[in-house]
């Protein structure tokens, strides 16, 4: 496949049964074919659009030692900022050319587990950052619940399948700031070629050159969004959890043409993260005689914990 294929979820949550089928079909062909999709008929509205790229700029513009008070040491960069270059791929040592921020779950009726993850850090500079981010959040999550259902039913599952494990999930909201290239980078790219931890990753912002998806040829194929859709794509939990029918691809954020150096890009991923709990075991419906199991049984917590040490984001216990 050498083009992304587009979805409405307005036909998902219709009441029509015929447009629901054709949604849960094509979302799903799109998943095993190529990973990714984009989708318009979302719950972001234009003007919280608007106001997110606001803040995040009025941020990623804020003075550097401003902006270094908001690095937590010793949480991973689960949440607040992470600087320039800190974050490399699986498999990499340099790092991408990349500065970025975390807002993580707003947990309701579980005390408990409110307390296990870290808290959002308040911007005292943006009086409003906090206030879009967590309005951003709750409507990609509400998204998310949505395209996870279509995907359970395409799976042969329950639709509610996903609900109780996403609910107060691990997930991040990750607005990312390509400051402009000054010299020519060694051996560096904006975000090197690398697959989602996640269950699905809803992507703000690819509307320029620039995000690239791997088709089962090896080619690099440009992966552009209209503006008023998010591109989504299958991460490495959902993949395992269905045994590789979904596929979770490589893609890569390239550096711009030398006469586009000087320019910012900014892209808003927000990866959805289920319940640490949750068991990452393959489906048995979607493991046979031709489709072997082929993955070992972890719990998301697990996986998430192995991944974060492969990034260096967080230091392997001794």
């Amino acid at each position: 496949m050498n083009a992304i294929p587009s979805v409405d979820l307005r036909d998902y949550i219709s009441r029509d049964p015929g447009k629901k089928e054709k949604f849960v079909d094509e979302i799903g062909s799109a998943f095993e074919n190529i990973g990714f999709v984009a989708l318009s008929g979302h719950f972001l509205s234009e003007d919280l659009i608007e106001d997110l790229y606001s803040e995040i700029k009025k941020f990623f513009n804020l003075p550097q030692e401003i902006k270094k008070q908001y690095e937590i040491e010793g949480i991973g960069g689960q949440r607040g900022y992470t600087s320039f270059g800190k974050e490399h791929a699986k498999g990499r040592k340099v790092g991408d050319l990349k500065e970025f921020w975390h807002f993580g779950q707003y947990v309701e009726d579980d005390p408990a587990l409110k307390v296990s993850y870290p808290a959002n850090i308040e911007v005292k500079e943006l009086p409003n950052f906090n206030k879009v981010g967590k309005e951003t959040y709750k409507m990609l999550e509400k998204t998310a619940k949505f395209v996870l259902r279509a995907l359970a039913t395409h799976l042969n599952l329950q639709e509610t399948y996903f609900d109780a494990y996403i609910k107060n999930g691990n997930s991040i909201l990750r607005p990312i700031h390509y400051p402009p290239i000054t010299e020519e980078p060694k051996n560096a790219i904006r975000a090197a070629a690398h697959g989602d931890i996640n269950l699905i990753t809803l992507l703000m912002g690819a509307h320029g050159r620039g995000l690239q998806v791997m088709n089962h040829r090896g080619d690099w194929v440009d992966a552009i969004a209209r503006p008023d859709q998010l591109m989504i794509n299958v991460g490495d939990m959902l993949s395992r959890l269905s045994n590789n029918k979904l596929k979770s691809t490589i893609h890569q954020v390239v550096n711009p043409p030398k006469e586009m150096w000087g320019s910012s890009r900014y892209s808003i991923p927000f990866f959805m993260h289920p319940i640490s709990e949750m068991p990452l075991n393959c489906l048995e419906n979607c493991i046979d005689q031709e489709h072997p199991k082929l993955f070992s049984d972890i719990t998301a917590g697990e996986f998430l914990n192995e991944r974060l040490i492969e990034l260096g984001l967080i230091k392997k216990e001794a």
